[in-house]
């Protein structure tokens, strides 16, 4: 048992993502930067899908109720337990009554903190993300109580340098959209030579960018998109969906990116600069 003392800015339990219900209209959801969320329970020798907690911006302070084993990735925030920093990217022992707490934002945007054996909350419709309208909270809340299941596992180690290359990386990869190749010539240019940069408008639903190109392209019927669909507003403002996204759309779906690409991109903050980079299908 895990009693949160202040729960951060916005710390939400999340796991590998609620598939299968998107014809209902629910979003996927699930770890912002899967990757980094893989690898903290692959430090514990966890399934991959166990659910972990994803902070955001600011960290979280939890009092641990009974001895526990965590495993701390994605950007750095300066963690501590007890007042002592701890490392990121490897099995760290917590005992009862031991306080884990954070400072301040080194870099990425994003830390996710994994449990040996996982989180034990409520699964709604498969799946432990926390999502407003879908589960009771979309966020943990001060003076909760977190569970976590009882499990004995074999950890591992984990190449933390190769990982923080990823988070630092302003490569985004990515596919031609449906409407790309109703874009004209002058307009693709643009999209794949500008560096863009992150707006102060963004969350786990999507991110939108701070330049514009401008839109030639005619309005179309409602689609469907997926997170990494890369949209285009009338007025030539960038909209990349992300894990929360909706799951139909009526803007041109202009690029669509690579999972990896989720990942970097959901480790930027307002102002972090990207690059488009289309991968080519073999």
């Amino acid at each position: 048992m895990i009693k949160v003392i202040d729960p951060g800015f916005y710390t939400s339990i999340q796991d590998k993502g609620r598939f299968g219900f998107q014809n209902y209209g629910v979003p996927v959801s699930g770890s912002m930067d899967d990757n980094s969320a893989e690898i903290a329970n692959k430090i514990l020798g966890n399934l991959t899908s166990e659910a972990l907690l994803e902070l955001t911006m600011t960290g979280c302070c939890l009092k641990f109720e009974k001895n526990a084993i965590i495993a701390l990735t994605g950007s750095d925030m300066n963690a501590k337990l007890n007042g002592f920093s701890i490392e990121m990217y490897n099995k760290i022992d917590v005992e009862e009554g031991d306080v884990l707490s954070f400072g301040r934002l080194e870099y990425g945007f994003r830390t996710y903190i994994a449990f040996q054996g996982g989180i034990k909350s409520e699964k709604v419709m498969k799946s432990r993300c926390m999502y407003k309208g879908i589960t009771e909270c979309f966020k943990i809340q001060k003076n909760d109580k977190i569970v976590l299941n009882n499990s004995i596992k074999k950890s591992r180690s984990i190449n933390q340098e190769k990982t923080q290359k990823l988070i630092l990386s302003d490569n985004i990869e990515c596919y031609k959209g449906p409407e790309f190749h109703k874009l004209n010539k002058k307009n693709k240019e643009n999209l794949l030579k500008k560096q863009f940069s992150i707006s102060n408008n963004h969350n786990r639903m999507g991110y939108i960018l701070n330049e514009k190109i401008q839109n030639n392209i005619k309005p179309i019927i409602t689609s469907h998109v997926i997170p990494g669909t890369v949209q285009l507003t009338p007025g030539g403002k960038i909209i990349i969906l992300m894990r929360d996204c909706q799951t139909t759309g009526g803007y041109p779906r202009i690029l669509q990116l690579t999972n990896n690409a989720i990942n970097i991109l959901s480790q930027k903050m307002t102002n972090s600069e990207i690059k488009f980079n289309i991968k080519q299908i073999s």
